[in-house]
């Protein structure tokens, strides 16, 4: 899918408290509200079927409220863009299947989030897909791991949940690179403010919004953020 609705332009030039307030927050081209209204609506008007205005056209694929946020998102984890979904597990499924395919491996942390530990143990293998679990803070173990799997991607945790281990990132990225893997980051627990996994060498980033990104366990979401040059999951597919 085009990145284009999501792409961050300027967040270089800021520090990171001033991309938390600005990004996606320009005034609304129409009426010229300082914060961006909140659209609701489910379509779009199209000039013609392949032509949407502004580059939407039906909610579930994106809308001007979600692209917003998304661009927010891209500008604080530092990617090249990001899109939001429903769940943290709706997230992490969709990244897992553009990523990993049937006969693919995937090598993951052993301390890992309860719902990802049930989609690499049941839902993934019986998919087609090859899944490790390595213990992510061992350097020794995860290059052994990646020699012998040889995965598509390396899935860290860190700080992980629940055991709070910690993953040197740049040292991973390093591994996961020099075997020919992608490094995927769940970074909910750090979040942005205490961690960019892509500034450290990760290629994608995801969360579940719903804890601190979100804050006050008022909300249910998630997110993945890129690096620059990694094409994206399309959320409109994947719940």
């Amino acid at each position: 899918m085009s990145p284009s609705p999501t792409t961050p332009t300027s967040h270089n030039a800021y520090h990171f408290d001033t991309a938390a307030v600005h990004e996606g927050q320009a005034p609304d081209p129409v009426s010229g509200a300082i914060v961006p209204p909140i659209t609701l609506a489910t379509t779009f008007r199209m000039a013609d079927v392949e032509t949407p205005p502004a580059g939407y056209d039906y909610s579930r694929g994106g809308n001007p409220t979600r692209a917003a946020y998304e661009r927010a998102l891209a500008a604080l984890e530092g990617g090249g863009h990001a899109l939001a979904y429903p769940s943290g597990m709706a997230a992490i499924d969709a990244v897992i299947r553009v990523l990993v395919g049937p006969g693919q491996a995937i090598c993951a942390g052993r301390d890992v989030y309860g719902g990802v530990g049930r989609l690499l143990t049941w839902i993934a293998p019986a998919e087609g897909r090859r899944v490790s679990r390595v213990a992510t803070t061992d350097l020794a173990g995860v290059a052994a791991a990646l020699e012998r799997e040889r995965p598509r991607v390396l899935w860290v945790e860190t700080p992980s949940n629940p055991g709070l281990e910690v993953t040197d990132l740049r040292a991973v990225a390093d591994l996961a690179h020099a075997a020919g893997a992608l490094l995927v980051v769940d970074n909910t627990f750090a979040t942005p403010v205490l961690q960019t996994p892509i500034a450290l060498g990760a290629d994608a980033v995801v969360h579940s919004t719903t804890k601190f990104v979100g804050g006050h366990s008022d909300m249910l979401g998630g997110a993945v953020i890129v690096r620059a040059g990694l094409e994206l999951p399309e959320p409109g597919l994947s719940g």
